[in-house]
């Protein structure tokens, strides 16, 4: 007797446009699906639903400034990730590497707004920001090269250390004593403030453009993006062409934390002019996935990031218009991510049936 079997393979390969074809499916299923989640919540229909996501958005000039600037931050810790990931050196840690790169930025802010002129005060937080980021990708480059630890679980540790580090200074620098936050920095003074190009959004949207094209650069045109492609196919195969893989994980760990320190000078000193233990928002982990869902690709990465920046503010207007709590918006934003991530699954494999001869008893 003849039975059917599901049967899954890994594709060879698949054009383009048919991967693109398969994450459109997918995003629709979820906006179908998360449509159909508070239409039962809340007895709207799907069109006012839509453009509730749409509105939340786009709705109006500042709310576009502000998609478009958490587009930026989220891309450039996705750029910060890339090179790392590219290399097959799974950076779990960006979450932290923003923030010890935030954390730095606070304490020149804080330490030597009554030392330096504004200028050297500004240079001081670059310096220190970069520096503290490159340290903190360092530290698990440099074990992993060594002593070949896990650097999963080493990156992922760094950020519960980055976070109770920050916790502290909160708490030694706050103002008021007791407050539990430092508020503002300098406010009076601007101190530390990095410049404004045009508005307060600008600074850092056009940072991350430029930072795009360089990384871009970098990954497809630099003896380094070269040498990082080789060692992620495989590091014997590194090793036989002369290239030195321990020097080649530790350079691009520090680059990558580089970038995320960087990242935290934007955030601390061009966007909120404040640290929290929360600044960074959890899009260390989202840049896991922008990365990934854009094979590597910066260019690729600026829509991938678009989409999830588009449906998460969506997600946060759908639970206000509609008297929801927060956790609401969360709950949508999961099911994207669910279909979105999900789609990988049928874009890297294929399903197929096949009959296989059973004997009778």
């Amino acid at each position: 007797m003849n039975k059917m079997k599901i049967h899954i393979s890994k594709r060879a390969s698949l054009p383009w446009y048919k991967a693109w074809a398969i994450r459109g499916i997918a995003i629709l299923a979820a906006l179908v699906t998360c449509a159909v989640v508070t239409m039962l919540l809340t007895g709207e229909n799907p069109i006012s639903i839509y453009s509730t996501i749409f509105r939340g958005a786009f709705g109006t000039a500042r709310r576009t400034w502000v998609t478009v600037q958490d587009l930026a931050v989220l891309l450039g810790i996705s750029l910060a990730v890339t090179p790392a990931f590219k290399m097959r050196f799974w950076n779990i840690g960006a979450e932290g590497q923003v923030l010890i790169g935030g954390l730095a930025t606070t304490a020149c802010m804080i330490c030597l707004a009554d030392k330096l002129s504004n200028p050297m005060v500004i240079v001081c937080m670059i310096v220190a920001s970069i520096a503290a980021g490159a340290v903190w990708g360092f530290l698990p480059a440099f074990f992993k090269a060594k002593w070949n630890t896990n650097e999963t679980l080493f990156t992922l540790m760094m950020n519960y250390i980055a976070t109770q580090l920050a916790a502290y200074f909160i708490i030694v620098w706050e103002v008021p004593k007791g407050a539990g936050k430092i508020g503002i920095i300098n406010q009076s003074s601007e101190i530390g403030w990095l410049p404004q190009l045009g508005n307060q959004y600008l600074l850092s949207i056009v940072t991350v453009a430029l930072l795009t094209v360089v990384m871009y650069i970098y990954l497809n045109y630099s003896k380094h993006g070269y040498e990082i492609a080789v060692v992620g196919e495989s590091q014997r195969t590194a090793s036989y062409a002369g290239i030195k893989v321990e020097r080649v994980i530790i350079r691009t760990m520090v680059l990558s934390g580089a970038v995320c320190g960087l990242m935290g000078l934007l955030l601390v000193g061009g966007i909120n002019h404040t640290l929290t233990t929360t600044v960074v928002d959890g899009r260390g982990f989202t840049a896991v996935m922008v990365s990934w869902m854009a094979k590597f690709n910066p260019i690729t990465m600026i829509f991938t990031s678009l989409l999830l920046v588009f449906l998460s503010r969506g997600a946060g207007e759908i639970s206000s218009a509609f008297g929801l709590n927060h956790s609401f918006s969360d709950i949508l934003t999961g099911i994207i991510l669910f279909f979105i991530i999900g789609s990988e699954f049928f874009i890297t494999y294929q399903i197929s049936m096949r009959k296989s001869a059973g004997k009778e008893g």
